[in-house]
């Protein structure tokens, strides 16, 4: 699954921007952000960039970074952040029935206009609220070692790419930067959060799957699995921030395409990935040192399925 920025979020963000980690932001090859007329700079994750306001509200700016393998690339995909961001705004939209969200306006700075919200500050849930409607990634390793996932029993047989008989909340700790989350049981969640938020938050990340499920299946697009973060308000509003059901928090196959039992055509980053393991990208994983920049023609075809997404799924064009 494309990675969320595990060390970003309202809140998290603004507590601590600068402790220590086993890796810095700066051995990722994430860039320094840049200075913002008005606004703090209080950290940087793979993609997004988090400020202070002078009235204490948040400025997430969506970049056009790219990470691949754990590290941030030298090359970034033109109007991504763009993308993640309007994505985020139609989804936010055709949820807000189900639970608030952190957005507060979009009259950002003209620097960052249109890949930029103000949001709330809000206390994080330190959980990842993963829901899967299909068997793949890790769900599908933890799956082919034990016949479980994150200790939800299920039939043999099934494959990659296989419809789950219904949608299961398996959430994952939240890593430090450079790190990997950890697929947990629903009691690790409600040990750390309690029973009443642990029950909440499945709830929530379970409503919001099954309506983007059907939103995206209307449109010919399979969401396959998504990882949601969710906040709360200082009177205990449980509130959705973040980014939401985008490319690189999501899953999304061309339904036309799906097919189990082989790995699934996607809306993301797979083409990058792909380039990368490739011979022809000369770059050895195992060697610890930053993959190479990547062919124009790997870069635009990045561009293209983002845009193809947002397009498929909107309905509007980029």
């Amino acid at each position: 699954m494309s990675r969320l920025d595990r060390n970003f979020g309202p809140g998290r963000g603004e507590r601590r921007p600068d402790y220590d980690r086993r890796m810095s932001a700066g051995d990722l090859g994430i860039p320094p952000a840049p200075p913002i007329e008005g606004a703090e700079h209080l950290h940087s994750g793979k993609v997004r960039d988090l400020y202070r306001l002078p009235g204490g509200d948040l400025l997430m700016v969506a970049s056009d970074r790219i990470s691949a393998y754990d590290f941030v690339l030298d090359t970034t995909i033109p109007d991504k952040g763009a993308v993640l961001t309007q994505m985020s705004l139609w989804w936010f939209e055709r949820l807000a029935d189900l639970v608030p969200n952190h957005v507060l306006s979009v009259d950002v700075p003209a620097a960052v206009k249109g890949r930029a919200v103000v949001c709330e500050s809000l206390a994080m849930f330190p959980v990842e609220c993963v829901a899967r409607g299909y068997l793949t990634g890790s769900g599908l390793r933890e799956y082919a070692d034990t016949g479980a996932v994150c200790g939800i029993a299920l039939p043999d047989g099934l494959v990659d790419g296989s419809r789950l008989e219904s949608p299961l909340f398996t959430p994952a700790t939240k890593a430090e930067l450079g790190d990997h989350d950890e697929n947990v049981s629903y009691d690790v969640v409600a040990g750390q959060v309690g029973e009443q938020t642990a029950g909440r938050l499945r709830d929530l990340t379970l409503a919001v799957y099954g309506r983007a499920e059907e939103v995206a299946r209307e449109r010919g697009i399979i969401l396959a699995d998504t990882k949601l973060e969710f906040g709360a308000r200082p009177d205990g509003t449980i509130v959705l921030a973040d980014e939401v059901l985008t490319p690189d928090s999501s899953r999304f196959w061309p339904a036309e395409e799906w097919s189990p039992g082989r790995a699934q055509p996607s809306f993301d980053k797979d083409v990058v990935r792909g380039w990368l393991t490739s011979p022809e990208s000369g770059w050895d994983r195992t060697s610890g040192e930053a993959p190479p920049r990547l062919p124009d023609e790997v870069v635009e075809r990045t561009r293209s399925r983002y845009i193809e997404a947002y397009e498929r799924l909107t309905g509007r064009t980029f």
